[in-house]
């Protein structure tokens, strides 16, 4: 078994898990996936090392730190990143006292005007 040794990509991976808002991020990307409830998925189901676990699945790797030496995996991390900051401008979209009155769905995203294309990955 090959050892890796973790770099900036790791640190990087690391800090997602750490943050709460991210993993209320796939507490609520979860919900819609699977089509559950708030109250069979609350939020805060997922706790950092569930975070940690998603992100190895999505990459395909299994220690964060391979992340560092894998162009695929690196490549999935900067779409989870992507998708999840989406993610965060649509709940201040949602919060944001604009005047625009475009209706706000139980998860706080906006009624899109167009089919948007979901998060695949976790």
């Amino acid at each position: 078994m090959t050892s890796y040794k973790g770099g900036q990509q790791a640190r990087r991976a690391a800090m997602l898990c750490q943050n709460a808002r991210f993993r209320l991020y796939l507490d609520q990307t979860q919900r819609r996936r699977n089509r559950l409830s708030l109250s069979d998925l609350p939020d805060g189901t997922h706790a950092e090392q569930d975070a940690a676990d998603a992100i190895r699945r999505a990459c395909g790797v299994g220690s964060r730190a391979e992340i560092d030496h894998s162009d695929e995996a690196r490549a999935m991390l900067d779409r989870i990143v992507a998708d999840y900051q989406r993610w965060e401008r649509q709940q201040l979209r949602a919060v944001s006292p604009t005047g625009d009155n475009r209706e706000i769905s139980p998860m706080g995203d906006k009624a899109p005007s167009q089919p948007q294309q979901q998060e695949r990955y976790l």
